[in-house]
């Protein structure tokens, strides 16, 4: 039984916001919708405010696990609206012990590869007016990961998830994810294991290098 399902669909482009009496920018602000049109650079009618720091082709469709949601309500005593992270996909049965760099799904028509955790920041705090939540997906793990496309296409509601390929690295989105941000010693061993795995994403290939040298 495919425990894979998608929850919501969401995009947005960039919106003008407040965050107590400090005016920003962001693509954060996402809504429901029924289809997404993916491409390989972008999702239409998704943007980001900072191309710096986020999009991109490594990063074109971010995912969250919705089995998230109940954590978070629990912790802060709030119920989470829609895609309260900014993501596109809200899945479940994809979380980040359970999906690997390079895995390649097929969402609808479209053909997509895990290429990165996110790395998330302090936009998150603003969007759900909480200062301690970039704090707490730092400490957990809970961060959601990133789609490269490679197959463009289209995503509807009832799309149906299919995994294509599994990477046979098997390095999981959360393992990248504490070796960066817990491990107080990280194993030499096990970063270039990481590095080795081509599909990796840049961004985080770049940090992995830093920590390498540090």
């Amino acid at each position: 039984m495919n425990s894979r399902e998608l929850i919501f669909l969401s995009k947005g482009l960039p919106k003008n916001k407040v965050y107590k009496d400090e005016a920003y920018v962001s693509g954060i602000w996402k809504e429901q919708c029924q289809e997404l049109d993916v491409s390989f650079n972008q999702i239409t009618g998704d943007q980001v405010a900072n191309p710096e720091y986020h999009g991109g082709s490594d990063r074109v469709v971010c995912v969250y696990p919705f089995e998230h949601y109940a954590h978070w309500e629990t912790v802060f005593g709030e119920t989470l609206p829609a895609s309260p992270f900014g993501e596109n996909l809200t899945i479940t049965g994809m979380k980040e012990d359970q999906v690997c760099i390079g895995d390649v799904f097929q969402i609808g028509e479209a053909v997509l590869q895990v290429s990165q955790g996110r790395y998330p920041c302090s936009t998150i705090n603003k969007r759900n007016h909480n200062h301690l939540l970039l704090k707490r997906i730092i400490e957990t793990g809970y961060t959601g990961y990133f789609f490269r496309v490679l197959e463009e296409g289209k995503i509807t509601a009832d799309s149906r998830i299919h995994k294509l390929l599994s990477h046979p690295a098997q390095i999981t989105v959360a393992s990248v994810h504490h070796l960066y941000f817990h491990d107080k010693s990280p194993s030499m061993e096990m970063i270039e294991k990481i590095l080795s795995v081509e599909e990796l994403a840049g961004q985080w290939r770049k940090y992995l290098l830093e920590l390498k040298d540090k």
